[in-house]
């Protein structure tokens, strides 16, 4: 049984950063691609940034520049590094990752964690 869970939400001020941190059981997350996504309040959710099996990362427009994905291997986490926080960042946060041998992200068959929840404050 695959089971995701995310650490590292929290109020934080306009401009500052926060580190979201996913770990994983039943899944190892070098083996596939994932990613994170968030749903702000009254949206739907939107896919932000992901890493696949080789290391290469992808990213919303709305977070590049600003939002740094990662993974660490050793300790099977998927991180996310959120700098220059915007009010607009506000929303919860998902880990998510694709089912092996597809190793896609798709809305419909992502394994995912429960949410973190981030707050940005003006």
């Amino acid at each position: 049984q695959v089971q995701l869970v995310e650490f590292g939400g929290g109020s934080v001020q306009t401009g500052g950063s926060l580190k979201l941190s996913c770990t994983a059981s039943g899944y190892i997350f070098r083996t596939c691609k994932a990613g994170w996504y968030r749903q702000a309040p009254g949206k739907e959710r939107e896919w932000i940034a992901s890493i696949d099996k080789g290391g290469s990362t992808l990213y919303a427009d709305s977070v590049t520049g600003r939002f740094i994905i990662s993974r660490d291997n050793d300790l099977n986490t998927l991180d996310l590094q959120m700098f220059s926080l915007k009010t607009e960042d506000t929303a919860v946060y998902y880990c998510a990752a694709g089912r092996p041998f597809a190793c896609v992200l798709q809305e419909q068959s992502n394994y995912w964690g429960q949410g973190t929840r981030v707050t940005v404050s003006a």
